[in-house]
């Protein structure tokens, strides 16, 4: 096993991630509300949506190597890959608010099932990435602790929702990019 990377702190850790998981929720029910669509950019706003489809494929596949690396007790490369998945969904984060800020809403055009399935990945897709952005983070903060009995008992739950969610979000935006106008 690793040794720990940070120190315990439940108290400061359920703070921090309390705060910034309440921020991070605000700024996305803000951008329901608020939009910056007449700012000319100088390129396509939905260019934003495709990088996020991108980083979480990429973000899937991390969470698929580090899965892997667990399985073969390469902890450290567990730990590299967890981060870098960490690292590439704030960045996912960064460009889903760009694109929510700077290209407006999206109707989907689609009909019949497709229209079914496309509603019901986009609801759980939405739901659960609302839910699980604390469990994550704190998922994380017990395994760099050195708590790996309470982080392992986690994971377990946490990271096939956060697979889901990485793997959802890029058919979503598959299904909808045709109708960005």
């Amino acid at each position: 096993m690793l040794e720990p990377s940070i120190q315990k702190n439940d108290r400061k850790a359920k703070w921090l991630i309390g705060v910034f998981s309440t921020i991070t929720f605000c700024i996305i029910v803000a951008l329901g509300k608020y939009k910056l669509t007449n700012v000319n950019l100088g390129f396509n706003p939905h260019v934003f949506a495709k990088l996020s489809a991108i980083i979480n494929i990429f973000v899937a596949l991390f969470l698929l190597a580090a899965l892997l690396a667990v399985k073969s007790r390469k902890y450290l490369l567990h730990k590299r890959m967890m981060l870098t998945a960490l690292v590439l969904s704030v960045l996912f984060l960064i460009c889903y608010i760009g694109h929510n800020l700077f290209a407006g809403e999206t109707k989907f055009g689609g009909e019949g099932a497709i229209r079914i399935f496309y509603f019901i990945l986009l609801i759980t897709h939405i739901l659960l990435a609302a839910i699980m952005l604390p469990v994550i983070l704190f998922t994380a903060y017990r395994g760099l602790t050195g708590e790996f009995a309470k982080h392992k008992k986690m994971a377990r739950i946490t990271w096939p929702l956060w697979f889901y969610i990485a793997v959802s979000g890029p058919i979503i935006y598959w299904l909808i990019s045709p109708y960005y106008h």
